[in-house]
């Protein structure tokens, strides 16, 4: 079963039924290995989004409490790291978000990144590889 580090579009989409990805979020799912691991601008951005759905947003938090997913990067540990990444990308625009899914591909070198941005099959990590993706066709 393969690891994956999670963009805030599938969190989203798992949790949202009227989401078009959903379908192919919970197949997916089913296959991977937990925990996801998300950093917590994923999760900030994953709780706005689902501000209309107060029992996705509880979802969130019994995913985090039950350990299906993880906060893999703490900011204040990869400030240069980041701003780095920030400043490399900063005509795509990239957000903090992306930036730390990037980072943690980096730092987690043999998980994937579950994404449904397109963005990340530009991101490349440590300045030249692609990331490994699950991505919609």
């Amino acid at each position: 079963m393969p690891v994956a580090i999670t963009d805030t579009g599938p969190l989203v989409a798992l949790l949202d039924r009227a989401e078009r990805h959903h379908g192919w979020v919970m197949e997916r799912v089913a296959e991977l290995e937990a925990p996801l691991l998300v950093c917590e601008p994923v999760l900030a951005e994953a709780m706005f989004l689902l501000a209309r759905l107060p029992k996705a947003q509880e979802a969130v938090w019994e995913l985090l409490e039950n350990g299906a997913i993880r906060i893999a990067l703490h900011i204040e540990e990869q400030i240069v790291a980041l701003r780095a990444l920030h400043r490399k990308y900063r005509d795509r625009p990239m957000s903090l978000a992306d930036a730390c899914v990037v980072r943690m591909a980096e730092l987690h070198e043999h998980h994937a990144v579950f994404t449904l941005d397109s963005d990340f099959s530009v991101y490349r990590k440590h300045g030249r590889e692609p990331l490994i993706l699950i991505h919609p066709s």
